[in-house]
C-alpha cells in the first residue's frame, strides 16, 4: 500500500531508539569500538529484542488512547502518530522493526538519518514533542522551538497504568515561561512572593512544554464530548515547587487564561517531588531542574529533563 501521509490533524510524537529501548550495552559497543562494530553487533542481534526503555511505556499509552479514539470516532485523524527519529545507521533497522512489532507497536513512520542530526526532519514533520537520550539534540531541538524532554531510565521498576496516559509536568520553564526563576534567582524567594501576587491576574508566558499539554486537553475534550470524562485514558498533573497560598494563583489564572484545565494542581512548597510522584505513577514526568530529575528517578518515576530557561546558565557555568 502507498505510505499514508501524515494525518493533518495528528500529534506528532517523536522518539528516539534509545529512549524507546534500552540500548545501554548497545552504545557502550558504539562508543568504545566504534560505528562499524556497532553497526555489525546490530545485525548479528537483529532477531534478539530490545528491552524497553524510558519511553517504552509512555508510547504503549499513547496507543491505548489511539484505541480508544478509534472507537469513538473511527473516521477522526486527531490522534497521536509516532514517528521514530534516529541517528541509526539504515542497516540498524531491522532490529529496530524487529523489536517494534514484537510487542505490537504501531510506528510506521521510520527517519534513520545514518549519524546526521535529526533536527530538521523534526521541524519537516512539525513535531509536537521530541523524546531523545541524547541531551545535546534536545538542546538543539529546544532551540528550534520544538517541544523537547532528554529521558532518564528510572532506578526501580513500577507498574505504569495500561488504560489511562499519566503526564506530569512541572510549572515554571516547563509549562510557563522562567521569568519567575529569572526574579528567584535575582532578587530572592521574599520578591517572588511578592511579585507573583502584584501580577496574580496577568497571565504568564507560554514555556515549551504549552503545546503539548493543549494537545492533550484537546483529545481529553474528545472523550467529554461522548460523556466519557469519568472514563478518560488522559489524565494530567501539575507538580510545581510553587506554595498553594503565595504563588499558586497566577498559575491557576494562566492556565484558565489559556482554556486548559489540568487534572489535578499539587503545589509542593518545595518539598521533594519523588515521593509525590511514586503516589501519581505518571508515564513521565517534565521538569527543567536535574535535580528534581534525580529525585524522581531515585524512587523509580520515569522523568525527562527540559532544557529551558535560566537553570540551564547556571547549570552549565556551574
Amino acid at each position: 500500500p502507498a505510505p499514508q501521509p501524515k494525518p493533518q490533524h495528528a500529534i506528532t510524537v517523536a522518539v528516539s531508539s534509545r529512549a524507546l529501548f534500552d540500548l545501554v550495552e548497545e552504545r557502550r559497543i558504539f562508543e568504545e569500538q566504534g560505528v562499524e562494530k556497532y553497526v555489525q553487533y546490530q545485525q548479528d542481534n537483529e532477531n534478539v529484542t530490545l528491552k524497553p526503555g524510558p519511553a517504552f511505556y509512555f508510547v504503549k499509552a499513547l496507543e491505548h488512547v489511539n484505541a480508544r479514539l478509534l472507537e469513538l470516532y473511527p473516521d477522526d485523524e486527531e490522534r497521536f502518530d509516532i514517528v521514530l527519529m534516529t541517528n541509526n545507521h539504515a542497516q540498524v533497522g531491522v532490529r529496530l522493526i524487529n523489536s517494534i512489532n514484537h510487542y505490537g507497536l504501531t510506528i510506521e513512520r521510520f527517519c534513520m538519518t545514518g549519524g546526521k542530526s535529526p533536527i530538521g526532519y523534526l521541524t519537516a514533520y512539525l513535531t509536537n514533542l521530541y523524546l531523545s537520550a541524547d541531551s545535546e539534540k534536545v538542546q538543539e531541538a529546544i532551540e528550534a522551538g520544538i517541544a523537547s524532554a532528554t529521558m532518564f531510565t528510572a532506578n526501580k521498576d513500577v507498574a505504569y497504568s495500561d488504560t489511562q496516559l499519566r503526564v506530569a509536568f512541572d510549572g515554571d520553564a516547563v509549562l510557563f515561561s522562567d521569568e519567575s526563576e529569572q526574579i528567584v534567582k535575582e532578587q530572592g524567594l521574599d520578591r517572588f512572593f511578592e511579585h507573583e501576587q502584584l501580577n496574580e491576574n496577568k497571565p504568564l508566558a507560554q514555556g515549551p512544554l504549552k503545546g503539548f499539554l493543549e494537545d492533550l486537553g484537546k483529545l481529553q475534550k474528545k472523550f467529554y464530548a461522548k460523556n466519557e470524562r469519568l472514563n478518560c485514558p488522559i489524565r494530567t498533573f501539575l507538580v510545581t515547587a510553587r506554595s498553594a497560598a503565595s504563588s499558586g494563583a497566577r498559575v491557576l489564572k494562566t492556565l484558565r487564561s489559556w482554556g486548559l484545565e489540568i487534572d489535578e494542581a499539587l503545589f509542593l512548597a518545595g518539598a521533594p517531588k519523588g515521593p509525590i510522584l511514586v503516589k501519581i505513577r505518571p508515564h513521565i514526568f517534565f521538569d527543567d531542574q536535574m535535580f528534581h530529575i534525580e529525585g524522581a528517578q531515585k524512587l523509580g518515576t520515569i522523568a525527562a529533563h527540559v532544557p529551558y530557561g535560566i537553570a540551564q546558565k547556571y547549570h552549565k557555568s556551574a
